[in-house]
């Protein structure tokens, strides 16, 4: 016992770290569904870029979701609170993990990132993406990144699907983003998830 004790203790003294992997998933993998409902929501939305201040942001909104009892709001003014010209969400896991954090879910086996979207009254620009940018001081952060780029949204709910192949998904911390700029805009989102065959 003390011989492993001290073995233990050179190899915290040499700097050696525990490998802490993602967490496992089963498809469908919902990153929101319904709002509040554990097994149909991972990773929060806690990334918020540029423009922070100009987003008010509903995630449990009861204005006719595409599916069950929620879908997210997002209004945008378009006031340039902290002069970027621009502002964005990614969702994290954990939360405010930008790579600094051990974290994120294993997500091997997902073929696309599929969800609905619509427009308050159609025309709305945005740029949607999954994943992002590697680890910091040896984190792995993320393994890969994937975007759909910038759609014009419609005032019906529309599917949206990102193709994930080839990508090493063994390690998402962002699981899902979006960006937006110009004038001021309101669109809705709702069932998004990561699967391995077709979902509707």
């Amino acid at each position: 016992m003390r011989k492993m004790k001290m073995m233990m203790a050179a190899v915290a003294a040499a700097g050696f770290a525990a490998v802490v992997y993602a967490q496992a998933v089963q498809f469908p993998f919902f990153v929101y569904n319904n709002d509040g409902e554990k097994e149909n929501t991972h990773f929060i939305a806690s990334g918020y870029m540029g423009d922070f201040g100009d987003f008010k942001v509903e995630m449990n909104c009861g204005d006719a979701p595409k599916e069950g009892k929620s879908c997210i709001k997002v209004e945008y003014t378009g006031q340039k609170s902290q002069g970027q010209g621009w502002a964005g969400i990614f969702w994290q896991e954990p939360l405010n993990n930008w790579g600094e954090m051990d974290g994120g879910y294993n997500l091997t086996g997902a073929k696309k990132f599929v969800f609905w979207a619509k427009g308050a009254q159609g025309g709305e620009e945005v740029e949607f993406m999954v994943g992002g940018g590697a680890g910091k001081n040896g984190k792995k952060g993320n393994t890969a990144e994937a975007k759909l780029g910038k759609v014009t949204l419609a005032k019906d709910w529309t599917k949206y699907t990102i193709d994930l192949s080839g990508k090493d998904m063994s390690n998402i911390i962002f699981g899902f983003g979006f960006v937006v700029a110009g004038n001021a805009k309101t669109f809705y989102i709702d069932r998004m998830a990561y699967v391995n065959a077709d979902m509707e």
